[in-house]
Formats: C-alpha cells, structure tokens, sequence
C-alpha cells in the first residue's frame, strides 16, 4: 500500500491535469490550475477552443488578462492530447431530460474518453453535479471497462463539487471554499491538496464520495424550496391584494428573516439539481414530499407571469390576437449570459399559446445561442420604437435594463402594461409585479 501511496501523492505533485469540459465550470478551474503547473483544457466544441485560443470567453468567467496569466495552460478540442495526463478532472453539464430525469450523456461519454487514456496511478476527479452514488455507480464502472484497469488498486477517483456562480465577480472560485473527497482515504488527502494549490478560502473533506455528492445537491435543493415557498407567497398576496415586495421588505426587518426572493427559477443548478436527488430517493422507494412540490411551484412560475400580464392586458380592453409583448431578458439570472434552462422560455411559450406576439431583447446572450438553443431570434434594446408593444415584462434584472424604465413606458405607451418579475423599478411607474 504504500508504493500506491506514494504513486498517488506523486502524480498530485508532478502529474499533468487535464480539465474535462471547458464552460462555466472548467474554464476557471484550468485557468488557476494552469498558473500553477501544466494543465490542458480539453472541449469537444471547436468553436470554444478556437475563441478561447484567441483570448475570448463567451461566458464571460474568466477575463482576457485571466486567460494570459495562465501560462501554463493550453486548450484543444482533439481528445488524443490529454493522453499524457495523469489527473482528469470532469466538469461537463449534467441536465435532465424532457420528462426530467438525470441525463447522464456527457457524463458518460466524459468518463468512455478518460478511461480510454487511464494507466497505472491516475486520477479521475468529478465536479459535475450528480445524485449520490453515481460516480462510482455509474463512472466507475465505465473507466474500468474503457481502461481495463482495476478501481482502488490501479486508478483512483474523487469528487469536488463545483461552486461556480455565473456572473458573481465578487465571489471568484478560488474565494469559495471547495468541498473534497476521495475513494480512498489516501485518495481523499491527495485530492484535497491537489486544490489546496488554488484554492484560497480552503478546502473541506468529506468522508465520502456520497457525502460530497449528496451535499452539493442539497445546497441548490435548500434554495429552491426556500423560493418556491416566496413564490408561492407571491401569488397568494396578489389574490389578496398586497404587494409581495412591501411585505418582504417588512418581514424582513427580523434579523433572522431569510431574504430570497420571488421570481423565475432556472440555469443549470437550482432547477436541475432536485431531480437528481429525487430521482435517486424513487431509486430506493422514497417519495419526497416537499422537494417535489417546490419543484412544481417553481416549474409554473413562467406561465403565472404570462397569464397575469394577459390579464392586465384583458382588463384594458388591448385585443390579444393584435397585441406584441416585449420581454426584457432571456439569461437565467441578471450580468450573465448564460441561458441553460432559462425559465423566461416558459413564458414566451405561454404568450405563444394566446396567440401573441413576442420580441426579446438580452444585450447579454449570444445571438447564436439564443437562436440555436431555443429557436429565438434577439431584438436589439435600442431598436425599440415608441407605441410598439401591449405589454413589457422586465424578466431579467440585467443592470443595463434598470435604469430605462422611461424608455419602456414609451414603447409601450401609457395604456400599455409593464410587469415586473424582478421588483427592481418603482410600483408606481409598472402595472404589476411579483
């Protein structure tokens, strides 16, 4: 045993890292590995290696200056360069599919690549998001037949999960303590001090991989119940006729009042992480109660927002099959581009189904994005005409969007309706909010 020790704090200290998965995770991630020792990005998209070979991050996590200072650091999209490399570290996307359950595609064909180049002494590290037990479940066992290579005797694994914020420049990955863990004991100590290296605010072991696994679900689970339970709440005190925000900003006045707030639930973590774990809990005969009815409070948030704005609509007498919407924001969350299960798609569909109109305007999102992703075709925010639209719906609270409040009354008139998802522009200038 002590020969594999002594292997595995080895290949920590001198092994080349390659960062399965360059997007809003992996990106950052090999950008501080590679300041620090050789580290080579690897990304099935072409167009993402060649951007990012140029300097330029569609995503917008990791700067131009960024980018240069990691001197070590080398990208390709050819998955024969990281044949070398002695430490894999998986950051693709784990989504869920049509009938939300967990899509472990990338994941899968992640771990069929890794294992084709695994030898003796390697590392296999997973930072995607999965239910706990399936890296060694259903990783495992697919390195081990792409490898030929025996788990816990010729290979080791372990998992540290991401905490990556899209669009939070006050909170850099290396400032956000990293949870660790490994298959084995000896493992674990090598994982935990290979992100010692980089990460500043320290690093937490967990005594398991299931643990690690079952902790970061939970941390977008608590979220998502906590909104949903505002949410709720929201659509509660408009039946009543009270305004959700007054009645927030007045609760919380008690020091211990948690400040979440009502809104659309989306991207590639809160709306997704619980039908990891639910999945998992139907596995072994569990029927969780409340995880799933946050769940479907959040999922009905977008056509809530829809039928409300056609309501204001009705009430002032605008004739729908006539009538265009401008929508304000496609990102899932505010000063990011990323639109990975946004939830304002549910609301341009409902629109849809009334028959109306709907233009879009996020000057955040990747025009290629939108159109590719979700068939949208942005319009541009200065190109907005006076008297064009029935209705606005401010559905991101991009900061660009905050301050022309003006410049959407104009647009759509001083009979038309403007509603506020995000409760950023004053209730006497909008018509309805959450």
């Amino acid at each position: 045993m002590a020969s594999t020790i002594t292997q595995v704090e080895r290949v920590v200290n001198e092994g080349v890292v390659a960062v399965v998965g360059i997007g809003y995770v992996g990106l950052p991630l090999a950008v501080e590995f590679g300041k620090v020792r050789t580290t080579i990005g690897f990304d099935t998209s072409e167009r993402r290696i060649a951007e990012l070979r140029l300097g330029v991050d569609r995503t917008k996590e990791s700067a131009r200056s960024e980018l240069h200072a990691a001197l070590h650091l080398s990208f390709t999209s050819d998955p024969k360069a990281i044949r070398d490399a002695s430490i894999y570290i998986v950051t693709v996307p784990t989504p869920i599919d049509a009938s939300k359950r967990p899509n472990l595609e990338s994941l899968q064909s992640a771990s069929e690549t890794v294992g084709g180049f695994l030898s003796d002494g390697d590392l296999v590290v997973y930072e995607s998001t999965v239910y706990p037990g399936a890296t060694e479940e259903v990783c495992v066992p697919i390195l081990e037949k792409a490898s030929g290579l025996h788990f816990n005797r010729d290979f080791f694994v372990g998992y540290s999960p991401e905490r990556i914020n899209p669009g939070d420049t006050s909170r850099p990955m290396t400032s956000i303590m990293k949870v660790t863990s490994g298959s084995t004991p000896e493992t674990a100590d090598a994982v935990d001090a290979l992100y010692a290296q980089i990460i500043q605010a320290g690093t937490y072991r967990a005594s398991s991989i299931r643990v690690a696994e079952a902790a970061k679900v939970i941390e977008n689970i608590q979220r998502d119940v906590n909104v949903a339970l505002i949410n709720e709440l929201a659509i509660l005190f408009g039946k009543l006729g009270l305004d959700t925000q007054e009645v927030l900003a007045v609760a919380g006045t008690k020091w211990n009042f948690l400040p979440f707030q009502p809104g659309l639930v989306g991207g590639h973590c809160i709306g997704v992480d619980p039908y990891y774990l639910t999945h998992k809990a139907q596995e072994v005969g569990f029927h969780p109660e409340v995880i799933l009815a946050g769940r479907r409070v959040n999922d009905s948030m977008g056509p809530y927002v829809a039928d409300q704005v056609v309501l204001l609509m009705a009430r002032g007498g605008v004739a729908l099959d006539r009538a265009r919407v401008l929508i304000l924001g496609l990102a899932f969350k505010e000063n990011c581009p990323d639109i990975r299960n946004t939830r304002v798609v549910d609301v341009i569909r409902r629109l849809a189904e009334y028959g109306i109109a709907v233009d879009v305007v996020d000057p955040w999102v990747d025009a290629d994005d939108a159109r590719d992703e979700y068939g949208i075709e942005l319009a541009d925010v200065n190109d907005v005409a006076p008297g064009t639209y029935s209705a606005a719906i401010l559905a991101v609270a991009h900061d660009e969007f905050l301050g022309r409040l003006p410049q959407v009354r104009s647009a759509v008139g001083e009979q038309g309706v403007i509603f506020d998802v995000k409760g950023k522009w004053s209730l006497d200038g909008i018509d309805g909010r959450l």
